[in-house]
């Protein structure tokens, strides 16, 4: 289906009357649509797209929300060959400039716009806190005294309303990044709050000692630096993690598999590592285990072992518990 332009007078076609392609090197581009969803500023900025190109084109019988798909503009009417992007509102192709049918905008304001693109790239390079100042005072334009006509002026005025835009747009770009850094702090603070590492222990001393037997935070990261250098290499835990995982179970006496949970671990990276810590601790803390000597053993032992035992037995190494029922006569509970 062959495709013509919409502009009044343009007699440009893709195709001749018998349906031939023409190799004229002209593209068509129907009109902008209207982007409401996707916050005020695109929402903005494309209504008054589409209705600077509705004003240029003037084409007759046409409603801004029903524009059909058939009607076109040729690249003909651009000064690049084709529309600008469409957040560059003062680019000359941002709508149709060119052969419109009635006055035409002067093609001096490529020009102008080429000036324009090298200032801001002028800009960009200034300092943060000076792009702040001159957004919150009055844009100031100069201007050489001498060759001031009205055509100066005007683009004045011109470059005034762009770069206030841009201010306005800085603004709100730099409270959404503002807003999106502060939402990742907080996130970045909850999830420290649960992930078990460093943060997760230091200043709570309750929580020190309820996950590992130890004293305080101090004693951990006193056994931490003494052991931490011969625990093993690990690509998914970190030395702290080891130790800290090794001295739950130990304390905690917790299923593997619920550290495995925990840790965000295998269940064969999880027994590895804690073997391996059991070894390292053993090796750097073995000496530290005080043996008194076997009569000082024997002064507390139970009655009941020296009755039955005599002077065989020195230590007990693990004991255990059976669970009865309960008797409510006091003196049997005791007994038991």
């Amino acid at each position: 289906m062959g495709r013509t332009c919409c502009v009044v007078g343009c007699n440009v076609r893709s195709h001749d009357r018998k349906g031939n392609k023409l190799d004229n090197g002209l593209s068509f581009h129907r009109f902008p649509s209207w982007r409401q969803g996707e916050g005020t500023i695109v929402s903005d900025i494309t209504k008054q797209r589409r209705q600077a190109w509705i004003a240029v084109v003037r084409p007759a019988d046409i409603e801004f929300r029903a524009i059909p798909n058939f009607l076109l503009v040729c690249s003909h009417h651009f000064l690049s060959g084709k529309p600008a992007y469409e957040m560059d509102v003062t680019n000359p192709d941002w709508a149709p400039t060119l052969h419109m049918g009635h006055d035409d905008i002067p093609v001096s304001d490529s020009d102008r716009h080429a000036r324009r693109m090298q200032r801001k790239r002028k800009r960009a390079n200034i300092a943060v806190e000076a792009v702040d100042s001159s957004c919150v005072g009055q844009v100031e334009v100069d201007v050489p005294a001498a060759n001031v006509d009205s055509g100066d002026r005007s683009d004045s005025v011109t470059e005034a309303e762009g770069q206030t835009k841009d201010c306005v747009f800085s603004e709100q770009g730099r409270a959404e990044i503002n807003r999106l850094l502060e939402e990742n702090r907080l996130l970045r603070a909850q999830l420290q709050k649960t992930e078990l590492n460093e943060t997760f222990l230091k200043d709570n001393t309750e929580k020190v000692r309820y996950y590992t037997g130890l004293h305080c935070y101090a004693v951990f990261m006193s056994l931490f630096s003494t052991v931490k250098d011969f625990l093993p290499i690990s690509k998914k835990l970190t030395g702290f993690q080891m130790l800290l995982l090794t001295l739950m179970r130990l304390r905690l006496d917790l299923p593997v598999q619920h550290l495995c949970h925990l840790f965000d671990v295998s269940h064969k990276t999880l027994s590895s590592v804690f073997v391996d810590s059991i070894d390292v601790l053993y090796a750097r803390l073995g000496a530290l285990v005080h043996w008194p000597e076997r009569h000082c053993l024997q002064a507390t032992m139970p009655s009941q072992f020296t009755e039955t035992f005599g002077k065989r037995v020195a230590i007990r190494v693990d004991c255990f518990e059976i669970r009865t029922e309960r008797p409510s006569n006091l003196k049997a509970r005791a007994q038991t």
